[in-house]
């Protein structure tokens, strides 16, 4: 049995803490929150206080859920770790590139198991995308982007996440992890845009962004996120991967909506495009949905810490992801191109 904490019970953390629930593997032994939430009937029975360090030291997990605010997220896990125990860690991992490398050191130094909630690495569609697009061969042109008309309680988040974290460094790791997946090539420069769109969100952030990735196989990517009620939902989901053989698309049926969590993960179909043979469509109907997929996440943790699984690979390339995602809102608050 796996003794786990869960901090933070925003929408993450709660399909977290369900997730956990609902698996005899774990054992939930308490819940953090700086406020007293509206759970679920579930997990209504759990404790729930507002000091993580207390609780931490009180109860003594084996493994402590971070789902709090991403400028938290650092802090927390190392905490844990320093505590003995494993971690599970929302994305993105940390707010610079230097609290992510402080987290896998001390992954290292400790021997805990770290791992990073890129939900779309448990998602078999995204597995299939990412197989179909190495099999094409490279260089490659990444066209992804996530666009999100929030308004009423979405919007306030998105408006609480934004006093850290702008939303193509929120949502744009999880893009740029497909991109280094796809690639194994080593990005080089980043070139980002972005603009205020709102009087409503902390003073120096901007909720729309775009960036530029250059990759030194040749292989370039294109990310854009923006937040609001401003926001449209025209082509807000377009997930294509373009290559000198062809392209591997995801389509989205006319009736999905940006507001939708469920969008943000589900494909509906792969379209195969090949010069040479022409297109293919691979019906991904029966796919997870987000709260199945949040399980699977899980599922895996459990495996990490009793198979003992190396997890290496795993946080470097959530620092890299990171790293392109905070160059790109470097080159959007400098106007200028970063260099990796």
């Amino acid at each position: 049995m796996i003794r786990v904490l869960v901090a933070g019970l925003g929408n993450m953390g709660r399909s977290h803490a369900l997730a956990y629930h609902a698996n005899p593997v774990f054992q939930i032994v308490g819940l953090v929150n700086r406020s007293r939430p509206d759970l679920p009937v579930e997990l209504q029975g759990y404790e729930v206080t507002a000091d993580y360090a207390e609780a931490l030291a009180r109860l003594k997990p084996d493994l402590v859920c971070v789902a709090t605010y991403s400028d938290s997220h650092a802090d927390y896990a190392v905490a844990a770790m320093e505590a003995g125990a494993d971690v599970f860690v929302e994305k993105p991992l940390a707010t610079t590139v230097a609290d992510a490398r402080r987290v896998a050191d001390c992954a290292a130094r400790t021997g805990r198991k770290v791992v990073v909630g890129y939900i779309l690495r448990h998602h078999p569609s995204w597995q299939r995308l990412i197989a179909e697009a190495r099999a094409l061969g490279g260089p490659y042109v990444f066209r992804l982007n996530l666009n999100q008309q929030s308004s009423g309680p979405t919007w306030e988040v998105h408006k609480a996440l934004m006093q850290t974290t702008p939303p193509i460094v929120d949502c744009g790791v999880h893009y740029v992890d497909v991109m280094c997946q796809i690639t194994d090539a080593r990005p080089v420069e980043v070139r980002g845009m972005g603009l205020r769109l709102s009087n409503d969100i902390a003073p120096g952030m901007y909720n729309y962004g775009h960036f530029q990735v250059l990759f030194d196989d040749g292989s370039l990517g294109w990310y854009e996120a923006g937040w609001g009620p401003m926001m449209s939902d025209t082509a807000f989901f377009v997930k294509d991967v373009v290559s000198p053989n062809g392209a591997v698309s995801i389509r989205m049926p006319e009736s999905a909506r940006s507001d939708d969590i469920d969008t943000h993960t589900k494909t509906s179909l792969l379209r195969v495009h090949r010069v040479d043979t022409g297109d293919t469509d691979i019906s991904m109907a029966d796919e997870p949905g987000h709260q199945e997929l949040c399980d699977r996440e899980q599922a895996f943790m459990a495996c990490a810490i009793t198979e003992n699984l190396d997890l290496t690979r795993h946080l470097q390339d959530a620092v890299q992801s990171l790293a392109i995602c905070l160059a790109a809102d470097e080159s959007v608050r400098s106007g200028l191109p970063v260099k990796l």
